[in-house]
């Protein structure tokens, strides 16, 4: 909280805004309770709390309007078209202005992602709060200014509307934002994430089997009433028949019953946790934070948990789930399991003998060595939170950007450099990295770096073949590793959940 009245900064009229037909002013939000949510669409922390917004937004929607502050990280999220990308994706629906060169940021003194500041009806500054969890604190402090100014006589109740970008494009392709894919054998797995579900093909795109309603929630069950909540990561165990899954803003680890079509929640507790430091508990009822990805080992599931920056494992025999590795630090510490950290690990491979890591936040490979001594390393990578760039290259000199999909194949590391638009190969031993697929956003099929991606998350590979979750061009892309030429999958008689059913 501030003791000093500050007056908030204007706000910019001449940068870009989305979801709005036209910039907003504090002055023609004068008396309503304002909150400028700086945030960048990488950060996991920042996408915690956008639940936080959804319900405080509907609760109060007739004195309070929210802004989102769009200050990027990245190169990559600099661009306007990226950022209305984000919007769609995790269904923002309040204005967003576009804070191009941290020039709203430094106006705020703002030091943090995420952060949030409250402006009063007199549009001034009243508080300054960083991180996540702040739900009840904001609710109660909106609870108080209407109060406190509807005595005053200086507050404005009234429903505002917006013109939003879902609207305008809205999420009718028959695959939206497609975060990962999984090839066995005959089949294709991909986590339709957009649509809240997750589709089996076989590897020509024939649909075998949809499964969930299509609307985000948390409900076991059959295929048809079973509903996921940005499905992610998956791993197969072949022998059973059975597909496990993370259902990354559900907290939780599904199991799929291929044989009985039935799905099941295995672990979490549907809420997020907020306990970073080191743990373990049965599996319902240990809380988890947004597990990103999967990678089964003999009857062990490892897990990439981006939301606590952590490798966890669970036991399938007992259902026993615990930290395994990572002091729950954002950051790239090699060393002991116990000693290590990660930033936002999301996505995880082996070659039987070590964890491959794909590290976004420090745009890096770590390593992890499934035999004694365990110690965590770095394969490529500058390791630092700050240090990405498009560099091709050995060890500590490579430079990737917010790389989301890694895939051990063939003694190399195949992996989604998500914000550089490309597909790399790294040598797992000398930490060599070179672009092998993809020049710059877009969608263009081709042979190497004549192909074009948008931002790129998953890999697969089977035998010859590398299926890649295409997330942003909302397609999976085929590449022949023997030509390295790519093509785009279809998927006849697929459709948007609201737009058809399938025959």
């Amino acid at each position: 909280m501030l003791n000093a009245r500050v007056r908030a900064p204007e706000l910019p009229q001449d940068f870009p805004w989305l979801n709005t037909d036209t910039p907003l002013s504090l002055k023609q939000l004068k008396g309503r309770v304002i909150i400028l949510d700086f945030w960048t669409y990488c950060c996991i922390n920042c996408l915690h709390i956008l639940p936080d917004l959804k319900y405080l937004e509907q609760k109060y929607k007739d004195s309070l309007t929210i802004i989102g502050v769009h200050s990027a990280k990245f190169d990559n999220e600099k661009e306007t078209e990226n950022i209305r990308q984000a919007i769609l994706r995790y269904d923002i629906e309040h204005p967003i202005l576009v804070d191009k060169g941290f020039e709203v940021w430094q106006q705020y003194a703002v030091r943090a992602w995420p952060t949030l500041v409250v402006i009063d009806p007199k549009s001034y500054v009243i508080s300054s709060l960083a991180g996540e969890g702040h739900c009840h604190v904001l609710d109660e402090l909106i609870q108080q200014l209407i109060h406190q100014h509807r005595q005053q006589g200086t507050i404005n109740f009234q429903e505002l509307n917006y013109s939003l970008e879902k609207q305008r494009q809205p999420l009718i392709t028959p695959l939206a934002f497609p975060s990962k894919v999984l090839a066995v054998k005959e089949r294709l797995f991909i986590a339709d994430s957009g649509h809240h579900r997750l589709i089996i093909s076989n590897l020509e795109g024939e649909i075998i089997h949809l499964i969930g309603t299509g609307k985000s929630g948390l409900i076991d069950g059959n295929f048809q009433e079973a509903q996921f909540f940005t499905p992610q990561g998956m791993a197969f165990d072949e022998e059973n028949e059975i597909l496990y899954v993370a259902d990354t803003d559900n907290h939780v680890l599904r199991r799929v019953d291929l044989m009985h079509q039935v799905v099941e929640t295995i672990a979490g507790t549907g809420k997020q946790s907020r306990n970073v430091h080191p743990h373990s508990g049965c599996g319902q009822q240990t809380a988890l934070s947004s597990p990103w990805d999967l990678q089964k080992l003999g009857n062990t599931l490892l897990i990439a948990m981006a939301g606590s920056h952590q490798i966890w494992q669970m036991e399938l025999e007992s259902s026993i789930i615990r930290t395994y590795a990572g002091i729950g630090a954002e950051a790239c510490i090699d060393g002991a399991l116990s000693e290590s950290a990660f930033a936002q690990p999301s996505g995880i491979t082996t070659d039987g003998k070590e964890l491959y890591i794909a590290d976004s936040e420090v745009s890096s490979i770590r390593g992890v060595t499934l035999v004694e001594p365990q110690q965590v390393r770095t394969v490529c990578g500058s390791g630092d939170l700050f240090g990405f760039d498009d560099v091709d290259g050995q060890g500590d000199d490579v430079r990737l950007q917010h790389c989301l999909g890694v895939e051990y194949a063939q003694n190399y590391l195949w992996v989604a450099d998500t914000y550089n638009h490309k597909i790399k190969r790294v040598d797992p031993h000398t930490g060599d990295c070179q672009t092998v697929l993809g020049s710059s956003a877009g969608l263009q099929d081709g042979k190497a770096k004549n192909s074009r991606f948008c931002e790129p998350s998953g890999l697969s590979i089977i035998n010859s073949h590398l299926y890649i979750a295409d997330t942003n061009n909302h397609a999976i892309r085929h590449v022949n590793l023997d030509t390295l030429s790519v093509t785009t999958l279809k998927f006849p008689g697929l459709c948007a959940p609201d737009v058809c059913i399938p025959n």
